[in-house]
């Protein structure tokens, strides 16, 4: 969920525990009710003067909603050792965390997958207490961790994609509509490549974003993608082991 939707959500929580209804709101803010429905609809827009104008009708001040705002955004970015362990460790629960960290309702993991209702909540349960997610009424569920959340770099998650996925996705031609492969190689600064790296995660973070933003398109709509990002200090070892001795060899 993007931080505009999470701010909706939040407004929309807020008007529920008030007893406010749309139409009451509406009034307020002198607009119509159909008007009203759609900017709190998901996707809809959300200008900063109407949420100015809307904590004044919940006699909140926009510094308040903001606090509240971070309070409730997950920050954890990475699991330990221990969840990620038990996540690889049944191909099922991970696929269910991979689907919640896209933020998939269970209808669409019954729709996408052969799994049936009782093993998704039976995994949407076991996340519940691994911490990955609050499990809420209905099998809905909520993160308890950041939706831009990144695995362990040398922790069992990624060792599963080394061995068994990153083989079969790169084995595609990456050229269809939209498909990118390029690889590239220089000699910089340690700080222009920290800089670099910082850059290239806020890609993925937009990745991850546009994936929220589209999940109001429907189905056929849509098409699956998947980006892996790398950037190592490295020599391809059959150049390295033609670098004239002493002229920094280094580790791959």
């Amino acid at each position: 969920m993007s931080s505009t939707q999470s701010l909706v959500a939040l407004i929309k929580a807020e008007l529920k525990t008030r007893g406010l209804s749309y139409a009451e709101l509406a009034r307020e803010l002198e607009l119509s009710e159909s008007s009203v429905k759609r900017m709190l609809a998901p996707g809809g827009e959300m200008p900063l003067s109407r949420v100015d104008e809307i904590c004044r009708v919940l006699g909140l001040e926009f510094a308040e909603l903001a606090a509240r705002l971070v309070r409730e955004t997950p920050t954890q970015r990475e699991l330990s050792l221990e969840q990620e362990k038990a996540v690889v460790a049944d191909p099922k629960l991970l696929l269910v965390a991979i689907c919640c960290l896209s933020q998939w309702p269970l209808e669409n993991m019954l729709t996408r997958y052969r799994m049936s209702e009782a093993e998704i909540v039976a995994a949407l349960a076991q996340l519940d207490r691994l911490g990955v997610i609050e499990l809420r009424p209905h099998n809905r569920y909520k993160l308890k961790v950041a939706k831009t959340l990144r695995w362990r770099p040398q922790g069992p998650v990624m060792q599963f994609f080394r061995e068994r996925v990153m083989a079969d996705f790169f084995a595609g031609g990456f050229d269809g509509d939209g498909e990118l492969l390029t690889l590239v190689h220089g000699e910089f600064g340690a700080g222009h490549a920290r800089e670099l790296a910082e850059r290239l995660q806020r890609a993925a973070d937009d990745f991850a974003r546009q994936h929220l933003l589209d999940q109001k398109l429907p189905a056929s709509e849509k098409r699956p993608y998947s980006v892996v990002i790398g950037l190592r200090s490295w020599i391809f070892e059959a150049f390295r082991d033609l670098e004239r001795p002493g002229l920094g060899q280094r580790k791959g």
